[in-house]
């Protein structure tokens, strides 16, 4: 009974704070990602590339690099991205979604018959924003703003890259589109933080 409680309550409050006009668009692009522009190679790759077991060896060896290749300051660049990333999840997973509900698609009770979903498992937390897009919007704003003028502007391939993990997000239908939207904003805002603060106080140096 407590249950039914909460559910309809999580109902009542479903994106209260979205005016109509962004849901009704939300639902109708989600649709198209979600239900429309897909194939079969997509629904291989999208859902995989969202996991852990990809992202994580990358960020990795983005951490082996540059303590290899900047020492002292390489070692404390990978403690300002953790603390980055940190940052964005709070932001994101903290004080956002524990004070904006909104049901994910996969709950979602006007989506049932009218989603695809490419996962074993639909999160009960709150679908904004998207934690996803936030953690890897502001990785890849933190390292391309530290990278740019120390190796190349060519960093910035990682926003297509947390661009693409976000998208897969909406189409695994677990995200709505402004959820990935505002999670890359808010990434993008919390990543370039102690990005600026690092290139300020420390800095990227090849030793000579």
């Amino acid at each position: 009974m407590v249950i039914f409680a909460y559910m309809i309550l999580i109902e009542i409050q479903n994106a209260a704070f979205l005016p109509d006009a962004i849901k009704q668009f939300d639902y109708r692009l989600f649709s198209k990602m979600n239900g429309q522009w897909h194939n079969a190679f997509f629904d291989i790759f999208l859902p995989y590339i969202r996991e852990p077991a990809v992202w994580v060896p990358f960020y990795f060896f983005l951490a082996v690099f540059a303590t290899i290749n900047f020492k002292i300051r390489g070692w404390l660049w990978v403690l300002f991205l953790i603390i980055n990333v940190m940052l964005s999840d709070y932001v994101s997973s903290t004080l956002i979604k524990e004070n904006f509900i909104r049901l994910r698609p996969c709950h979602d009770p006007l989506l049932v018959g009218n989603i695809r979903v490419l996962v074993s498992y639909c999160p009960v937390s709150s679908s904004f924003t998207s934690s996803h897009a936030a953690n890897h919007f502001a990785a890849a704003m933190f390292i391309f703003t530290t990278f740019r003028k120390a190796i190349s502007p060519k960093w910035a391939f990682l926003f297509l890259w947390a661009f693409a993990i976000s998208y897969a997000q909406v189409y695994v239908g677990v995200h709505f589109p402004f959820d990935i939207f505002s999670g890359a904003i808010v990434g993008i805002i919390t990543g370039s933080i102690p990005a600026i603060i690092f290139n300020k106080k420390i800095g990227l140096e090849m030793p000579q």
